[in-house]
């Protein structure tokens, strides 16, 4: 009857354990990228009434007799699957589809790691949890925007405001046709906005004139241009890679239409002190055939001085600033981590998890890349926990918490009669 008894009083604990489980499941149903976690039992020793026999020519074998002391907690595992996801339209709202966590830095410096993606700015522009841990990964250049997703991660930063400095226009392809139908003395003048070295707007003007059949003489001019081809600004000297001198003119396949040879690296100087060049035109995409003269810019590199104005988010985690001047260069790069045993993290509490004796060491890289999911900006990963599962391990811990409790009952009611026997 005693062992009973401490046989329930560990059911006891055992489901008081459970409920515990299943009551915080309940209670971060809200909470932006919790994980549900349940309960595993375990019998515990038992006690050897009878020990087995083996079988012998004489008699048959007989099986041990043994009574069990009872249940253990074999251990809380943690559900890992991923949690629905809720758009919430902020920029500063990050989501992992698929395995990895968060890199943030704790107070103290400890490196710390979360599912939870809602994060904001400080007065200092990093991007924080709602605890003030600090979002980690790799700082672009701020000239070139390269990122080195292999160096030290370190505090990510998003400076509103900051200034973007000017950068010279060096090169500039031009595209379209030019119609093969055109009478000689027919011409097309495209104007290409480009900067010098200290950001000022510089108004090029490419002038395609006809000049004999399948051939086109080609003039730049800079400066301003009021749209009479007889008074043009200057015209600027043209060369070849070489730094020879360039004819200017241009000359097609009469059967194909296509220009030949094709000029994809014609250079001139811009004529400008602040502006020294030279610039690369590449004008090898520009047909003859017949239809419509019409020549654009499809790639004009070079761009004022910007203002950043916002940011998004890609897939890999990076970070792309939008400057005022329509520049995209990137800020920064979310760094990631990836565990063996994630299950073998320890709770740090917010949210968080560190590194365990049993998690692994963190693996930390780039997003979709090791294992690790890929990132969405403005959604966020809710809780997964099933509330139809938990109501149910409700029901089954207090059954089994009545149960236990009965058999206390019982047995006390035993020791009760055996302790009536002497009256």
């Amino acid at each position: 009857m005693l062992r009973s008894m401490f046989s329930a009083i560990s059911g006891l604990k055992a489901h008081q354990t459970k409920m515990d489980v299943t009551g915080n499941n309940i209670a971060n149903v809200n909470t932006v990228g919790f994980k549900s976690s349940s309960t595993v039992f375990q019998d515990t020793l038992s006690q050897v009434v009878r020990a087995g026999g083996a079988p012998a020519a004489e008699r048959g074998g007989t099986n041990p007799a043994q009574v069990g002391l009872g249940v253990k907690l074999a251990g809380i595992m943690t559900n890992w699957t991923n949690g629905a996801a809720q758009s919430t339209g902020r920029s500063t709202d990050f989501m992992i589809e698929g395995d990895g966590f968060f890199v943030t830095r704790g107070p103290g410096g400890e490196q710390l790691y979360t599912r939870a993606g809602s994060f904001d700015f400080d007065a200092s522009g990093r991007l924080v949890t709602p605890d003030g841990s600090i979002l980690q990964g790799w700082i672009a250049d701020p000239t070139t925007g390269a990122i080195n997703p292999n160096g030290p991660i370190g505090d990510l930063s998003v400076p509103y405001g900051a200034n973007v400095a000017p950068s010279a226009t060096l090169s500039s392809t031009m595209d379209g046709n030019l119609d093969s139908a055109a009478a000689v003395g027919a011409f097309v003048q495209t104007p290409v906005k480009m900067y010098d070295s200290m950001g000022n707007a510089q108004q090029v003007t490419y002038t395609f004139t006809k000049t004999d059949l399948n051939e086109w003489t080609l003039t730049v001019n800079n400066g301003d241009d009021d749209g009479d081809p007889s008074t043009p600004p200057p015209a600027l000297a043209l060369s070849n890679p070489d730094g020879t001198a360039f004819s200017g003119v241009i000359t097609f396949d009469p059967v194909t239409g296509v220009m030949s040879p094709a000029l994809d690296d014609v250079r001139f100087a811009p004529g400008v002190a602040s502006w020294p060049g030279p610039v690369r035109m590449d004008l090898s995409g520009i047909t003859q055939y017949g239809g419509k003269s019409q020549v654009v810019p499809t790639d004009v590199d070079g761009y004022a001085m910007g203002t950043l104005q916002g940011f998004s988010l890609s897939n890999d985690g990076t970070i792309v600033g939008t400057y005022s001047n329509g520049l995209r260069q990137n800020l920064g790069q979310l760094a990631m981590a990836a565990f063996n045993n994630p299950s073998g993290l320890e709770k740090a509490g917010n949210s968080s998890f560190r590194v365990g004796d049993n998690s692994g060491e963190p693996v930390v890289g780039t997003a979709g890349t090791g294992g690790r999911g890929i990132l969405s900006s403005g959604a966020l990963e809710m809780s997964n926990v099933d509330l139809s599962e938990e109501f149910t391990s409700l029901i089954v811990a207090q059954r089994g918490f009545q149960a236990n409790s009965r058999v206390i009952t019982a047995s006390d009611e035993m020791l009760q009669d055996l302790v009536n026997l002497k009256r």
